[in-house]
């Protein structure tokens, strides 16, 4: 798989309108978000999930958004404050080896994969730090792109969640995309 990292002037052609007619961040992300969760969004670019999360956690949630590139992560502030939903967002930058969540272990309810566990070096330990910030049943949506990622890859990625400590339990079908949808028993 490629570890090549999204440069963050691409991140503008991320968060066009238009995308929402073949990925609305409401439909993929309503079913497993509710008002008062704590979710992490590793890889959240300049927030074109993230701004949805924030509505759908309310006043009483909280997200905690982590792009390793400090431009996305000012394109993402920039876009909190015109929406009204800045002070349910946290950003963070990630740490030379770790997201650096150590401090949300067992605290987050649902965690946002999308189009970038490709992007990371050292897969399995990234899942296993997401599994461990999770609560017992927390969710995890993770979705890659089939353009980048093969459905053989998207099984290995699989298999690292599971030994992770994360189960499948669901397959959503989204626009050009593998996912699925996996737990923390």
């Amino acid at each position: 798989m490629s570890k090549m990292v999204c440069p963050w002037w691409l991140g503008y052609a991320l968060i066009i309108p238009w995308r929402k007619l073949v990925q609305d961040p409401h439909e993929i992300l309503a079913p497993h978000v509710r008002e008062g969760m704590t979710v992490l969004e590793p890889g959240c670019g300049m927030g074109y999930f993230t701004l949805e999360l924030a509505r759908l956690v309310g006043e009483r949630g909280r997200v905690v958004a982590v792009d390793m590139q400090e431009k996305m992560l000012e394109g993402l502030k920039r876009r909190a404050r015109k929406a009204l939903v800045e002070s349910r967002i946290e950003t963070r930058r990630v740490q030379q080896d770790s997201l650096g969540i150590a401090d949300l272990s067992g605290r987050v309810d649902f965690a946002l994969l999308f189009a970038m566990v490709h992007e990371v070096p050292d897969a399995a330990r990234f899942l296993a730090e997401i599994a461990g910030a999770l609560t017992p049943g927390g969710r995890t949506l993770v979705a890659e792109p089939s353009g980048h990622v093969t459905a053989k890859d998207f099984e290995q990625t699989l298999a690292l969640c599971e030994k992770a400590g994360l189960r499948v339990v669901g397959r959503p079908q989204f626009w050009r995309s593998h996912a699925a949808i996996l737990v923390r028993p």
